[in-house]
C-alpha cells in the first residue's frame, strides 16, 4: 500500500433533491417513501404565521401519516433554545422529523433528530474546542428539510450551528449523518419574504460559494485515514462547479430577488444558487468569513435589524458573515489570484479593473452589499475597535473552519480583517 504524505482522495456528498413550484404539497409521498409514519414538523413562529407549515402539515396528512408541529424554533438558534427544541421532542415517540423554514428550523431539527436518536450531552457532540466533536454513534431518522429562505444551504450539508448563549460564540456540530435524507425546495415558499431577509440570506450564499471556491485545496491537507475523513474537505472539482453555477446565479438575480420580491424567476435562481452552493461548502467547507460570524453574532449589543424580529439584538447570520468578507478575500487572495479573479469577473463582468487587483474582488462585494441595503461594516451593527480583540478570540476558537483557509490565519491576520471590516466603503 502507498503510503501518500498528502491527501489524493475527496468526498463528495449531498442530499437527495426535489426542486420545484408545488413541490411541497409532495411531502406526504415522500416521507412515505422513507418509512415515515409519525413526524414532528420544525419550525419557528414567523413561518407558522404564514401558514407554510400548516400548509406541510396538511400535506403530510394527506399522505396517511401522523403530523404534530412545534413552532417554537428560535430564529438564530441558541444551545438553550436547542436543547428546549429536544426536550419538546423527547416528550412522545417519532419515526422522522420534518424542518420547515430557514437555516435557524433546519438545524435546530437537525439537532433534535441527533439527541433524541442517540441521547447525550449536547457538547459531546460539539466541534472542538468547543466540545468533544464524539461521532453519532449510528444513523439517524429521516429529515426531510423544507427550506422557506434563499440562504443557509442547510437542507444540503451536515452541519447545525447554534450560538452558545455563556460563552458568546457560534459553534455547531459537523457529521455526515446529520445531513437531511431529502430537501423539498419550493421557490413559492420564499415570495413572502422580506426584503432585509432575502439580502442577508442571499449574503449567505454569496460567502458560501466564495469560501468553498477559494478554500484551501484538498491535496494540500495531512493524508486521512477513512476513519478521520472531515465533513469539510477543501475545494475540490466537484465543489467548484456547482458554486460557480451558484455565483452566476447570484450575479443574475441577487439584486432582482431583494428590490423585486414577486420576481418568482430571480426567487428561483437564488433558491437553486442556495441550493447550488450548499453542494459546495458542505463539501469543501467555508473558512475566515464564517469564522469571524460567529463571534460578530454572538456578541451584539443592541442592534436590531428590519424584517427580524424585535424582542431581541442580532445580526442575521448572512449579515454577521458577509461583513468581514471583503477584508477576508483581501487577505486570502495571494493563494489563487487568477480564482478570486475569476469570481469577481463572474459577479460584476462590467467592472472595472482595480489599479490593485486584490480589490477586484472585495469592490464587486462593497459593491453588491450597498444595492442591497446592507450595513457599511462592523460599525454599522455596534462594534467599534475596542471590540476587534473580543471578536479575535472568539474567531481563534472555530479551528475546524480556519483550518480550511488557504492561508495559515494568525490572530493578528484576524486583527487585520476585522479591523479593515469596521467600515467597508
Amino acid at each position: 500500500m502507498v503510503d501518500y504524505l498528502h491527501e489524493t482522495v475527496f468526498t463528495w456528498g449531498a442530499t437527495p433533491l426535489k426542486f420545484g413550484a408545488g413541490a411541497v404539497d409532495e411531502i406526504g409521498h415522500d416521507l412515505a417513501q422513507q418509512g415515515a409514519r409519525r413526524v414532528l414538523i420544525v419550525t419557528d413562529p414567523g413561518v407558522a404565521a404564514t401558514g407554510v407549515a400548516h400548509r406541510v402539515t396538511e400535506a403530510a396528512r394527506a399522505g396517511g401519516l401522523d403530523a404534530e408541529v412545534f413552532d417554537g424554533v428560535r430564529v438564530e438558534p441558541t444551545d438553550v433554545s436547542v436543547l428546549e427544541a429536544v426536550e419538546f421532542a423527547r416528550q412522545s415517540t417519532w419515526d422522522g422529523f420534518v424542518a420547515v423554514g430557514g437555516g435557524s428550523a433546519i438545524d435546530t431539527a437537525k439537532a433534535v433528530n441527533l439527541l433524541t436518536t442517540h441521547p447525550a450531552d449536547l457538547f459531546d457532540y460539539v466541534n472542538k474546542p468547543i466540545g468533544a466533536a464524539k461521532a453519532p454513534p449510528g444513523r439517524l431518522k429521516p429529515l426531510v428539510a423544507v427550506p422557506t429562505t434563499a440562504g443557509t444551504g442547510s437542507e444540503t450539508t451536515p452541519v447545525c450551528i447554534m450560538d452558545f448563549v455563556d460563552l458568546k460564540v457560534k459553534s455547531g456540530i459537523s457529521h455526515p449523518y446529520l445531513r437531511p435524507t431529502t430537501a423539498v425546495v419550493d421557490p413559492l415558499l420564499t415570495l413572502s419574504m422580506p426584503p432585509r431577509v432575502t439580502a442577508a440570506s442571499g449574503l449567505d450564499v454569496l460567502c458560501h460559494a466564495l469560501e468553498s471556491y477559494t478554500a484551501r485545496p484538498f491535496h494540500s491537507f495531512p493524508r486521512h485515514t477513512p476513519e478521520t475523513r472531515v465533513a469539510y474537505n477543501g475545494a475540490n472539482p466537484i465543489s467548484d462547479t456547482w458554486t460557480e453555477k451558484a455565483l452566476h446565479l447570484l450575479a443574475r438575480s441577487f439584486r432582482r430577488a431583494v428590490l423585486n420580491g414577486g420576481d418568482l424567476d430571480a426567487r428561483t435562481d437564488m433558491m437553486l444558487a442556495a441550493t447550488y452552493a450548499g453542494m459546495g461548502f458542505g463539501n469543501a467547507g467555508v473558512h475566515v468569513p464564517h469564522a469571524c460570524a460567529y463571534p460578530i453574532a454572538g456578541r451584539v449589543r443592541e442592534y436590531r435589524p428590519a424584517d427580524y424580529p424585535q424582542d431581541e439584538p442580532l445580526v442575521p447570520h448572512g449579515e454577521s458573515v458577509a461583513l468581514t468578507a471583503p477584508a477576508a478575500f483581501r487577505f486570502t487572495f495571494p493563494t489563487d489570484p487568477e480564482r478570486h479573479l475569476h469570481a469577481a469577473r463572474i459577479l460584476d463582468p462590467t467592472a472595472p479593473a482595480q489599479r490593485d487587483p486584490r480589490e477586484q474582488l472585495p469592490a464587486a462585494l462593497t459593491a453588491l452589499m450597498r444595492d442591497i441595503g446592507v450595513p457599511n461594516g462592523l460599525s454599522g451593527v455596534g462594534y467599534d475597535v475596542s471590540d476587534v480583540p473580543a471578536l479575535v478570540e472568539g474567531a481563534l476558537k472555530q479551528q475546524r473552519l480556519l483550518a480550511v483557509s488557504p492561508r495559515e490565519v494568525r490572530n493578528t491576520d484576524l486583527d487585520t480583517v476585522l479591523t479593515e471590516s469596521l467600515q467597508n466603503w
